[in-house]
């Protein structure tokens, strides 16, 4: 059985590192505790009270020179050796470290040969000289009084992050059970309303009396949009927790696009705009999910046409280059303020003044949830693709207009879970 000789308090952010650190000392016959942040490194060094604390000197909550003075200022660990991993590119600042309180140094990365002898020497109350002239610049920095508020300030800080983690977690397991509890009965309502519309007997009704006719189209109507609206909630929900079931096969992306407009055809017409799709260009096919693709461009293409006056153009281009393809959807509409253009892939999030907004999905400026841009970032996401989009501006007389640019790769998507980025450096 190993007998160890010491326990040592290894404070490191670098999972790699760690992991070198540890069997080193590990394997040297040391005892060794893991933190990977500042803040835990002081908890368990106020617990176990090492022999011996390593810290990197630069961690993602407080720095080693910050962390040295708060363990110096608990009077059971004023004596314990602190000793910074300092990279080599920095080490002509160690004497700042020395003022905070630590009481050497060890250059990053290791020499794995001379490790366990540096640890050793430090152990035996060895230590690293201190520049004097260092002191004076360098000290009022570290007060204690300084560095016990800024822990404080970190700790308050990390618990109001976590409320917000668990409130936001609440809102969308709220949003998601809602969506599905909405959708059971509306499948039913929408189902049995559809029956009613092709009744024959109600259908001849609705061919004797127009008010008939107009209250069970607006009643159709009106479901319809209703379900679409809990489909997209459910979809989003799908998306933010990772669980968008993506089912690839050869696709015909201009097949795709030419679906899309058709789908809008009623309300391009009512409202003479002209939709254009570019002849060539396009790949023959691309691995992807066809009815995830359909949704993710017909929500761009319904954000070209809202945004759009009556009477204007969009087209529809693609650009094959290697092993990439890049779609844009251009209008000649009102555009996106700069200040929102990295803001409208956002959940719920609608430019402009939503009290301004009509009712209508497909009217110019219609309303809707902010959640279309949003499951078409997710969708092209999962699909190893970006987003993204360029205006001049918003100006409802100009007319600038907006690009929608989606950038698809050709081949196999990555597969379900891998993490995707959140945004095109473009956005």
């Amino acid at each position: 059985m190993m007998t160890f000789q010491a326990t040592v308090l290894y404070i490191e952010d670098d999972e790699a590192s760690r992991v070198l650190v540890e069997r080193v000392l590990t394997y040297a016959g040391y005892r060794v505790l893991i933190a990977s942040r500042a803040l835990d490194g002081i908890d368990l060094a106020r617990k176990h009270h090492p022999d011996l604390i390593l810290t990197d000197i630069n961690l993602p909550d407080l720095s080693g020179r910050e962390l040295a003075v708060r363990l110096r200022s608990d009077s059971q660990l004023k004596t314990v050796p602190i000793v910074a991993l300092i990279p080599q590119r920095q080490l002509a600042e160690q004497d700042r470290s020395f003022v905070a309180g630590i009481s050497g140094a060890i250059a990053k990365p290791i020499d794995v040969n001379t490790f366990t002898h540096q640890i050793e020497h430090f152990l035996q109350g060895g230590g690293d000289a201190i520049d004097p002239a260092a002191f004076e610049p360098a000290s009022p920095a570290y007060r204690p009084e300084r560095v016990e508020q800024l822990e404080t300030s970190v700790r308050q800080l990390e618990t109001n992050y976590r409320d917000l983690r668990r409130a936001d977690q609440i809102k969308n397991d709220f949003i998601q059970l809602t969506a599905h509890e909405l959708r059971t009965p509306l499948t039913t309502v929408y189902g049995y309303s559809r029956l009613v519309q092709t009744s024959s007997a109600v259908q001849r009704i609705m061919a004797q009396d127009p008010e008939v006719r107009a209250c069970l189209n607006g009643l159709v109507d009106s479901v319809e949009r209703l379900y679409a609206v809990v489909n997209e909630i459910i979809t989003v929900s799908r998306i933010a927790s990772g669980q968008l079931d993506v089912r690839t096969g050869p696709v015909a992306l201009r097949n795709v696009a030419q679906s899309v407009v058709a789908s809008y055809e009623q309300v391009i017409r009512q409202r003479s705009l002209s939709v254009t799709i570019a002849s060539e260009g396009w790949p023959a096919t691309l691995m992807a999910d066809e009815a995830l693709l359909e949704l993710a461009f017909s929500n761009v293409l319904g954000n070209a046409i809202k945004y759009t006056p009556d009477g204007g153009s969009i087209t529809l281009a693609a650009e094959t280059r290697d092993s990439v393809v890049r779609v844009t959807i251009q209008d000649t509409g009102i555009g996106i303020d700069p200040a929102d253009q990295i803001h409208i892939f956002e959940r719920f999030y609608t430019a402009g003044d939503t009290q301004l907004h009509s009712t209508s999905k497909a009217a110019f400026r219609g309303g809707g949830l902010g959640l279309g841009l949003a499951i078409s970032k997710g969708i092209i996401e999962a699909h190893g693709g970006h987003i993204w989009v360029e205006s001049d501006g918003c100006d409802l007389t100009a007319l600038p207009g907006s690009t929608f640019f989606i950038e698809l790769p050709l081949g196999q998507p990555p597969p379900e879970g891998t993490s995707v980025p959140g945004s095109h450096p473009h956005a």
